[in-house]
């Protein structure tokens, strides 16, 4: 006869969260929130970027929040080797900003980071973020989006930076897509959330979130972040001035 415990199920994991930045204090603070919560403990403080990804390397974190600027080796070398490292694809890194559009937004998308949170952030927007990362969602909020869309226009789409896939390649990529991916990914750009596009376009959020989804693993983005940049760079979406 079965025991009414092992009806119950296994309980899931909490989500790994490994905090890098050089301010002891700051770390501290963000492990006592972190760890206060049920479904999330933190696996490891890295007081720099190197420390950061042999962190990663060693604890396979779920989420990583990362501080923009570190000495050293900063926070955007160290999410590109993250992002680079296949056997840390699943691992997702959220930005931590001191201001929340940064001149560094587009260079962290392009690195591989699924968002951003301003460091002065409410406790609930902390805790929010790191659900909202593991659970492969962008973490991108309007004022954020304004400010990548702002970067592009000043770069004129280009990422001036020589790396990444060229125009053939994304004009291959974007091929796959149906008219509705299409569609779906430009309201992603704008910034909408599944909920605002599933309204526009009169379909479910599920049916949305199912578009999201394909498209992204035809471009082969990372996230729901990296599908904004692609957006962008491979001229799908013009940015326009407001």
């Amino acid at each position: 006869m079965t025991k009414p415990e092992e009806t119950l199920g296994t309980p899931e994991a909490p989500i790994k969260v490994l905090l890098a930045d050089d301010q002891a204090l700051l770390r501290s603070a963000f492990r006592v929130l972190v760890d206060s919560e049920p479904d999330m403990e933190v696996v490891g403080e890295a007081a720099d970027g190197a420390e950061a990804v042999e962190l990663a390397r060693a604890t396979a974190p779920d989420v990583v929040l990362m501080d923009i600027r570190m000495p050293g080796t900063d926070g955007l070398a160290a999410t590109r080797m993250i992002s680079a490292d296949p056997a840390l694809a699943a691992v997702r890194v959220v930005m931590l900003t001191t201001f929340e559009v940064d001149e560094y937004v587009v260079q962290a998308l392009r690195a591989g980071a699924s968002g951003f949170l301003g460091k002065g952030a409410e406790p609930d927007e902390l805790l929010n973020a790191i659900r909202i990362a593991h659970a492969g969602e962008a973490l991108l909020s309007p004022t954020a989006t304004k400010g990548l869309i702002a970067t592009f226009l000043a770069q004129g789409g280009s990422s001036g930076e020589g790396e990444g896939p060229d125009s053939a390649e994304y004009a291959e990529r974007l091929a796959a897509l149906t008219v509705r991916e299409r569609e779906v990914l430009v309201l992603v750009a704008g910034g909408h959330s599944n909920d605002r596009i599933a309204e526009r376009l009169a379909v479910s959020p599920l049916t949305v979130k199912t578009h999201v989804n394909r498209a992204m693993a035809k471009v082969a983005a990372r996230d729901r972040a990296q599908l904004v940049v692609i957006a962008y760079e491979s001229g799908l979406v013009r940015p326009r001035a407001e």
